[in-house]
């Protein structure tokens, strides 16, 4: 879309031929209406002066001054004084003109040409206005509220002096911010149990980017992935876009059921600080056993660091600080405590495979922005970080237990997984309980909340569960959310 007033970007948009049937006023009404309705004119830009763009056409400035003119007796157009003509935004609120289908028109079907079926994997859960609503259950989001904006502001500031853009401006090629590296090396990590080298450590644009250069680089067509069911959809999706057959591995109170993992499976993915969605902890004894069992059928264990970053009653060691044969890669990420939408994450492994994996880096992107890994060093380094993990594990803890008291009043029906820790909650309801439903009726209510039939690898996915997410949602929402939601589920709340 173009989005400056370029006489050379808008000559692009007409096409005024003397020979047609019809007048230039009505071509350049013609071209400006299709341009309109095809979204190429944003409503920020004004269109040229009609003296350049007659001038560009090479017509009278009195053609281009009547096509305008009935542009705006149209409602396509308004003059703004002093300002010039713009697209009238209430016709850009309007759905786009729909396009050909590929069989009506020369276009391409990409969609036929394509070599990976990405568009047909599991979608995103969508709440793209989540900031928007009363009760936002909502999971991964953050809370303006509890964001460190001064402290963000002053590592941003002192990324851009005057040597520190010396330290960042330049391309790295293959490498990452020296004191990033440093900072995840000695202040992340440890809390976790893990001590790695520099040379064992990349960062990545998150924790998806970083199981996508996994996939990429050591999965194939047929490579068996035995992981959790429930689990994380984006990550099975990523590893059948990689070829990989997913094994679904039922999940207990205790975790991933390590017995069930097959021999022959080739990797194992698995979320062991709180697993994704129902938040419970691998219990020690199922850890040593993926272990042993990962050794014994030389299997290589993807341990996704999931909702392991804040502070826990009774925290447990990463996997991988207790594997001494490498065959545990640790995925970790800052999208639960910094930002989400920072996009910074890394992968902590042999150096063999980090040096593997700086080589495939390289030519996918060379390496995430510097800036952003600079602010986040120097955030890490102040001890902002830090602050911000207390702050915020405290304020969690206290909406978690709100949320199960809310909803031991208000959906009694409705049983929680029993976990501590972590950013929501995952909740089993009735049968015949059809959470798609209640999360319609509930959005009517303007609570938001997650429907738990994503997170199953089954053509039958159960649909009475949801998860419900604290990271986003104010304490003193919780109640009168849950309230709404019980309403929305048939329930007539009790008077308080």
């Amino acid at each position: 879309m173009p989005q400056r007033n370029d006489t050379a970007i808008w000559s692009g948009l007409f096409r005024i031929s003397a020979e047609s049937g019809q007048t230039l006023q009505a071509q350049i009404r013609q071209a400006i209406v299709a341009a309109i309705l095809d979204r190429q004119i944003a409503a920020s830009m004004p269109l040229p002066s009609c003296r350049i763009l007659a001038e560009k056409l090479g017509v009278a400035r009195g053609t281009v001054v009547l096509a305008f003119q009935q542009l705006v007796d149209q409602g396509f157009l308004v003059a703004r004084e002093r300002r010039g003509h713009f697209v009238n935004p209430e016709v850009l609120a309007t759905p786009a003109k729909p396009q050909k289908a590929p069989e009506q028109s020369n276009e391409i079907d990409w969609k036929a040409r394509r070599q990976i079926a990405a568009s047909d994997m599991s979608p995103p859960a969508k709440h793209e206005n989540w900031i928007k609503s009363s009760y936002p259950f909502v999971y991964g989001q953050f809370d303006p509220a509890l964001f460190p904006t001064a402290e963000w502001r002053e590592c941003n500031r002192m990324a851009l002096a005057v040597l520190e853009i010396r330290n960042w401006a330049s391309d790295m090629v293959d490498r990452d911010d020296p004191l990033l590296i440093e900072q995840i090396q000695a202040r992340l990590l440890p809390r976790r149990g893990i001590f790695a080298n520099p040379d064992e450590i990349i960062v990545t644009l998150g924790a998806q980017n970083a199981l996508y250069m996994l996939a990429t680089l050591l999965m194939t067509k047929g490579s068996k992935m035995a992981m959790e069911d429930p689990g994380y959809p984006d990550a099975r999706s990523i590893f059948k876009l990689a070829g990989a057959d997913v094994l679904p591995i039922p999940v207990d109170q205790s975790g991933i059921v390590t017995s069930a993992i097959p021999s022959d499976a080739g990797f194992v993915f698995v979320t062991p600080s709180h697993h994704c969605p129902t938040m419970v902890p691998l219990s020690p004894e199922r850890r040593q056993d993926l272990l042993a069992r990962a050794a014994r059928n030389n299997q290589i264990i993807i341990e996704d660091g999931y909702d392991s970053q804040l502070l826990d009653e009774a925290p447990q060691q990463a996997l991988k600080s207790i594997d001494r044969s490498g065959r545990v890669i640790y995925v970790g990420s800052m999208s639960k405590t910094l930002a989400p939408g920072l996009r910074l994450g890394y992968i902590v492994a042999s150096a063999d495979l980090v040096a593997e994996l700086r080589a495939l880096r390289r030519f996918m992107l060379r390496h995430p922005p510097a800036n952003n890994q600079r602010a986040v060093a120097l955030f890490l380094s102040l001890g902002h970080h830090e602050a911000l993990v207390r702050r915020l594990s405290g304020a969690f803890e206290e909406r978690r237990k709100r949320l199960v008291q809310a909803i031991s009043a208000f959906l009694p029906e409705w049983r929680p997984t029993d976990s501590a820790g972590g950013t929501s909650l995952w909740l089993e309801g009735p049968r015949g309980t059809d959470s798609r439903d209640l999360a319609a009726a509930a959005a009517s209510r303007s609570v938001i909340i997650e429907p738990g039939d994503r997170f199953f690898d089954r053509s039958e996915k159960p649909s009475r569960f949801m998860r419900l997410g604290i990271s986003s949602i104010a304490l003193q929402h919780i109640e009168p959310g849950i309230r709404e939601l019980a309403t929305a589920a048939g329930r007539r709340p009790a008077a308080a």
